[in-house]
This record gives structure tokens, C-alpha cells and sequence, in this order.
């Protein structure tokens, strides 16, 4: 690799493979039920994501120098919070005012995320040079991407979305993943998977 390369990164824990299928079954029945119109060139409106893509992201890095992965991956081996059942939410547009994505809420009710995103924000922050972002973390998974140039024509225009399958799970590890851009969209090589202490304990 070239001494500038750079790799898009991003740390996140992940649903357990049957909440994703769950959730990607339900985003293929909800996007039928959209009415959305082909966009330009014919393109589809949404793009659904494939079950073994979804995740819930704690920390986006964006693009870091290559040699700081090891870094990286350092720190978040310090981080162990554990955290507690989470529930999957209402369906969501992110972000409200301009929706890019078809996403669900999680919720957090033992506040064990919020603390295990705090913990990784700052470890990773004190060993590189990477700022956190200052917007509030609110917990999500996207599983639908809205294509490009699609708008709303107001907020009226939204449709309706069906309610969400009542979907609970633990996460036991989080993760720094790779993220690799194509035309047919993002796939993500996780080079670090960090344990996290066990609900109980």
C-alpha cells in the first residue's frame, strides 16, 4: 500500500444473524407497500441491504490513515462495557428533513450503549486525532438506502410505515470494520472483534 493510503472505517456491534434476517424480511415488505417511483435512469427508489450488512454503528471514523488501524484497534480493545437487552424500535427516515436511508430505532433502556459509545468515542479520540461527533448518538439500523437524487416533495408525501417486528437482542462484542465502496454499494471486512463483558457480570 502507499504510504498516504487511507481506509473508511467505522466500530459497531452487531444484531444477531436471525434479528437481521427478521429485519431485512420486514424492509422487503415495507418497501413493496411504499409506492415508491423508479428514479432516474430507471434506478431503483430504495435499495435494500442484504441481512449479513446490517449493524448498528457506534462510532463512523470515515476515512483514517492505514497505519493507525493498529492504533485503532488498540484502543477498542479496552472497551468492555457490558450492555444489556436492547429493543428494536418504531421505523424511521434518516435524517428527518432530507431522508437518505429507511432505518428502526433501538432502544437502550439500561443506558449500557450510550455508555459503551461514550467509552469507545473517547478511547479512540485519545489515540489518534480523530473528533467524535457532537450530535446526539441515537441508536439505529438502516436497511434501506433511498437512491441518489430521490426527495420528498413535502413531509406530507411521506408514507406510511408499517410497525416493526417487536425484536430484542444482546450485544456480546463490538467490532472495527472496514468499510469498501462499489457502484453496487458498501460491503464491510471487520478487522477487529473485541468482546464485551457478559450481561450479569
Amino acid at each position: 500500500m502507499s504510504r498516504g493510503a487511507t481506509a473508511r472505517l467505522f466500530v459497531a456491534v452487531d444484531p444477531p444473524a436471525e434479528v437481521c434476517e427478521e429485519l431485512a424480511a420486514w424492509a422487503r415488505v415495507a418497501a413493496t407497500g411504499l409506492g415508491l417511483r423508479a428514479g432516474r435512469g430507471g434506478r431503483p427508489p430504495l435499495r435494500l441491504l442484504a441481512p449479513d450488512t446490517l449493524h448498528l454503528t457506534l462510532c463512523f471514523l470515515g476515512s483514517r490513515p492505514v497505519a493507525e488501524i493498529e492504533t485503532i484497534a488498540g484502543a477498542l480493545s479496552s472497551c468492555a462495557t457490558r450492555v444489556d437487552e436492547l429493543r428494536v424500535g418504531a421505523p424511521l427516515w434518516l435524517p428527518p428533513r432530507r431522508p437518505r436511508a429507511l432505518a428502526v430505532e433501538v432502544h437502550d433502556d439500561g443506558g449500557g450503549l450510550a455508555t459503551l459509545h461514550a467509552e469507545v468515542s473517547r478511547a479512540i479520540a485519545a489515540a489518534s486525532d480523530w473528533e467524535p461527533e457532537r450530535r446526539r448518538f441515537a441508536a439505529h439500523v438502516t436497511l434501506a438506502r433511498l437512491g441518489a437524487g430521490f426527495r420528498w416533495r413535502s413531509r406530507a408525501e411521506e408514507p406510511e410505515l408499517r410497525a416493526t417486528p417487536q425484536l430484542r437482542f444482546t450485544p456480546n462484542a463490538v467490532v472495527l470494520y472496514r468499510s469498501w465502496l462499489s457502484r453496487a454499494g458498501a460491503s464491510y471486512e471487520p478487522l477487529l472483534t473485541s468482546e464485551l463483558q457478559a450481561p450479569g457480570r
